[in-house]
């Protein structure tokens, strides 16, 4: 078995991102800007916007964060995305997932200048991505397709499964995996919460990608022995058999899943570090077509 290191694999990524950003700063040009919007006090959101401050600065990209209250109204959360669309020293920037309940996830998005959207979540990127054509794609699939060329593994007319059918992950990583293209030509199932006798499909799977937001979903009896396990899960679980009380897992059963796998993400370490670095690359192409 061999651990698929996101953490190797990120920084390899991030290398080439501050070669190309020290080019540009070298060339008078500035350093490109990413800025991300965090509303509330979610303890996850705040861990993943400042692992992405810290790796924005690694590389020489400028992060600013706009940090708002639970109780902003949905107004000023738009007022602020209108302000950022239009401020020309801001090439790219997300906003914080999950949104507190009155604010309409859907409408903030679709608020998003689409050029400046490095989460790849506005339907204009989405439709783009659909159809092959050059766009913002979601950070976590771009992430996995970087994994899946570091560590050459072969897409082209394999059996994948994509365990759950997010707009974020699932759907997504569906398409890009089955369309023509050097880690595509796949024949991929998308399964999901619905799908009956999963475990004969998981089975016949050369490639899982896990993200069906539940802990320890897969098992080992449902996949075959060689198969390439790619965990886009993060749970928290409680355990106070360790010093911080918990420890965190995937959607995959690892410890028993390990020892039938060929290749495996850990988790933390695997896709985590992927989808920062594939945010990173977005604002840096932002920041060159806002150049042009």
């Amino acid at each position: 078995m061999i651990l698929i290191d996101g953490k190797k694999a990120a920084e390899k990524l991030k290398k080439e991102i501050a070669t190309e950003v020290a080019a540009m700063i070298d060339s008078n040009r500035r350093a490109p800007h990413l800025v991300a919007i965090l509303v509330g006090e979610d303890p996850a959101s705040q861990t993943y916007v400042s692992n992405k401050e810290k790796a924005s600065h690694a590389v020489g990209i400028t992060s600013s964060i706009y940090r708002l209250s639970a109780k902003t109204t949905e107004k000023k959360l738009l007022d602020l995305v209108d302000f950022l669309n239009k401020d020309e020293e801001v090439d790219g920037f997300i906003v914080q997932l999950p949104l507190p309940e009155h604010i309409n996830v859907e409408r903030i998005i679709n608020s998003i200048d689409y050029r400046k959207d490095v989460d790849g979540f506005h339907p204009m990127n989405v439709g783009k991505m659909v159809l092959g054509q050059p766009c913002m794609v979601s950070a976590t699939p771009q992430g996995i397709l970087y994994l899946l060329e570091t560590y050459k593994i072969e897409t082209k007319g394999k059996n994948i499964v994509v365990l759950g059918r997010s707009n974020i992950v699932g759907t997504p990583m569906s398409i890009l995996l089955s369309r023509k293209s050097d880690f595509g030509n796949a024949t991929v199932t998308l399964c999901h919460s619905r799908t009956e006798n999963l475990t004969e499909i998981t089975q016949k799977a050369d490639i899982i990608i896990a993200a069906i937001g539940q802990p320890e979903f897969l098992k080992a009896d449902m996949v075959k022995k060689g198969v390439v396990i790619i965990d886009v899960g993060m749970h928290r679980i409680e355990d106070e058999n360790t010093e911080k009380g918990y420890h965190l897992t995937g959607d995959v059963d690892f410890k028993e899943i390990a020892k039938k796998a060929s290749l495996i993400t850990p988790v933390p370490g695997g896709v985590g570090p992927m989808t920062i670095a594939a945010l990173l690359k977005n604002t840096l192409l932002a920041a060159k077509k806002n150049t042009q």
